[in-house]
């Protein structure tokens, strides 16, 4: 620890509110505990559940960091105890659950990912916390394999573009949904068979004359409310829906006998509160299974906008606002 100095500039908001509560303070250095390191952060994302923290509707979990920011890339600067010296000087992105707007954050070891030659910090940073979502909750949890089609919602987001991209590797038909014709056509040049924008179309009929009224294998949704029982029905038989947001509302009315006539699975998760060694045996399947992609070059995020971690309230508004097309990111140090 002897480089390291003792205070960093993070941005760490007492209360609640409006973007402009995202400002630069000192706050210490984190000092990685047993099995975790240390990371000079190079560049954080931003995603969905930042703002929520922001706002007061999703707080950290117990013994998570009061500084926002879901995934990091930097240089491994620090080591607890019983972790292996070889990764001192690494360069590393991760998945972290809280402490990534910052210039150093701690992380379990197994947490973290190599950053491959030819993947920028950028690059990097923008990776885990939507990967390991469209993994753990497309593959896993709704079982997508090779020739299933598959419905998700946001096509433009980091979690939709993740998906596209996943989804063009490993053989899926993958229908999105967008809120303009400029978005679906980005995600339909990023690869998705369909794009379908939901301002202008009922998704539902449209996912049926797509499958010849057969539906879908699984559906990724991220709006929630209404949009469930929609949702049930782009479902062919046998189908998975699976939650992983809900920002159209924490409750739906589900058609029971729908479910159980055609068979249908609903199923969800959230990733931030799942504990280390569950995320540490994600990060393992991940490097076994995606890595060799990312470092032949074959999967790269998609970037909409950087902005220097003093301007991570003009990040916030970007997200807001909703006209990105794939992932903010800050820069940092």
């Amino acid at each position: 620890m002897a480089q390291v100095p003792e205070m960093m500039t993070a941005i760490d908001p007492e209360g609640h509110g409006g973007p402009e509560i995202l400002v630069p303070v000192t706050r210490p250095v984190p000092q990685p505990a047993e099995g975790e390191v240390l990371i000079r952060v190079a560049a954080a994302g931003v995603n969905r559940p930042d703002v929520a923290q922001r706002q007061g509707n999703y707080p950290p979990p117990p013994g998570a960091p009061s500084i926002p920011g879901l995934e990091v890339a930097g240089t491994i600067v620090a080591l607890g105890p019983d972790v292996d010296d070889a990764l001192l000087g690494q360069p590393v992105c991760a998945l972290v659950s809280g402490g990534g707007y910052a210039e150093y954050v701690a992380v379990c070891a197994g947490q973290c990912l190599p950053v491959p030659d030819g993947l920028s910090m950028v690059e990097a940073a923008a990776i885990p916390e939507t990967l390991f979502t469209v993994w753990t909750n497309l593959f896993e949890r709704a079982y997508a394999t090779e020739g299933d089609t598959v419905l998700v919602h946001g096509g433009t987001s980091g979690i939709g573009t993740m998906a596209i991209l996943l989804g063009r590797i490993f053989g899926l038909t993958v229908i999105v949904t967008a809120g303009s014709d400029e978005k679906c056509a980005a995600a339909r040049v990023l690869g998705a068979a369909h794009a379908i924008n939901y301002k202008r179309q009922d998704f539902v009929a449209e996912v049926k004359a797509i499958t010849g009224g057969k539906g879908v294998q699984a559906v990724l949704d991220m709006v929630g409310g209404d949009y469930v029982p929609r949702n049930l029905q782009c479902l062919g038989e046998d189908g998975r829906h699976v939650s992983i947001a809900v920002q159209g509302g924490a409750e739906a009315t589900i058609p029971l006998w729908q479910v159980m006539r055609r068979r249908l699975t609903l199923t969800g998760s959230t990733l931030r509160a799942r504990d280390a060694a569950f995320k540490s045996l994600v990060a393992d399947e991940l490097i076994r299974t995606v890595w060799p992609h990312v470092a032949a070059g074959k999967l790269r995020p998609v970037i909409d906008r950087v902005f220097p971690l003093a301007e991570a309230a003009a990040a916030h508004a970007r997200m807001e606002a909703g006209d990105h097309v794939g992932k903010i990111v800050l820069t940092i140090g």
